[in-house]
């Protein structure tokens, strides 16, 4: 099979003939037609996340067809479409997969870090770890979902009943959220980077009520602030936008060191939290509400092949909603 991989940190990806894999015990054999280009698949390729598993095939946000079943396999039959996103493999068995917290369990395996992911013409995922696609969405329509929405899912959770809700990087995560927060009736104030009017455009267009750069304060206090771009210094001038009582959450895997800042940006009961992977959970309660709203990603294709210009153009911020790279 066809595969683009990463042999080691820092370096282009390389397109290869791979070894199609085989359904294990519990596994399903995807055929892959789409796989969304995440920040987190950068931050693995530039060494930021280390120890990856190389060579590695990246991606995890996967769509497919079922092609083949392991031994055991229930969940699903050939043929079905399939998302497969980041949490690939838990244990079961530790504290925190016993209270409901498998994303936080030390022996979990992530899809396109530690297991092999979406960047080919075929991939294997535990049948567990696997949600069936809604019929509504196209296949590179859905790839976003499965990880973009699902950690912008969880981190709009961590806001509770905010109203007023501040987010920071206008990208994939934030496209989605915003469609989510508007039919949940919430307030949206978009930050970009400064100056990207095209940003703002794309945040007014999705329901903002207001948008600037982000390195501006909002007209009115937030009551919460989700920030999806890797960057510490936007922490404080987060607490600053929020007022008593008031969340900030930051929803990316990897974020550059926060600067120091005065206490008193974070007293009365303001609160930093950070998001880190996701649930089956988490998964199953956005894979059941996408449709309804209905959630709908701006997605650019890519070939396979173009993978390293995917990358490209998503570390320069020229991708608009979604990066996708197709098979066929």
């Amino acid at each position: 099979m066809r595969a683009m991989i990463l042999e080691r940190a820092g370096e282009r990806l390389r397109q290869v003939d791979w070894p199609t894999p085989k359904a294990r015990a519990g596994q399903l054999l995807i055929h892959v037609s789409a796989c969304a280009v995440c920040r987190t698949d950068l931050h693995i390729i530039d060494g930021e996340l280390t120890h990856p598993k190389l060579p590695l095939i990246p991606g995890h946000e996967i769509v497919g067809k079922v092609t083949a079943l392991g031994e055991g396999v229930k969940r699903f039959r050939i043929g079905d479409r399939v998302g497969v996103p980041w949490l690939g493999w838990t244990c079961g068995e530790c504290g925190y997969c016993q209270k409901g917290q498998e994303n936080l369990c030390d022996q979990a395996k992530f899809t396109g870090y530690t297991l092999a992911g979406g960047y080919a013409e075929y991939t294997v995922a535990d049948q567990r770890f696997c949600f069936p696609i809604p019929a509504s969405c196209s296949d590179t329509e859905a790839a976003p979902l499965l990880c973009a929405g699902l950690i912008g899912y969880r981190s709009l959770v961590k806001t509770g009943n905010a109203k007023r809700l501040g987010i920071y990087g206008f990208g994939a995560a934030a496209h989605i959220v915003a469609q989510v927060a508007k039919y949940q009736q919430r307030e949206i104030y978009a930050f970009t980077r400064p100056g990207d009017d095209t940003a703002k455009k794309f945040a007014m267009n999705l329901g903002a009520v207001w948008a600037g750069g982000s390195n501006e304060l909002p007209p009115v206090k937030l009551d919460a602030a989700i920030i999806f771009a890797p960057a510490g210094e936007l922490v404080p001038q987060a607490l600053k936008a929020i007022g008593k009582g008031g969340t900030v959450v930051c929803g990316g895997i990897h974020m550059s060191d926060i600067p120091s800042f005065p206490y008193s940006i974070l007293w009365e009961e303001r609160s930093i939290c950070s998001v880190a992977n996701l649930t089956r959970r988490d998964g199953e309660e956005f894979m059941a509400l996408a449709p309804k709203i209905p959630v709908r990603t701006e997605v650019q294709t890519f070939a396979l092949a173009e993978a390293n210009e995917a990358l490209i153009q998503l570390r320069s911020g020229k991708i608009q909603g979604a990066a996708v790279l197709v098979t066929d």
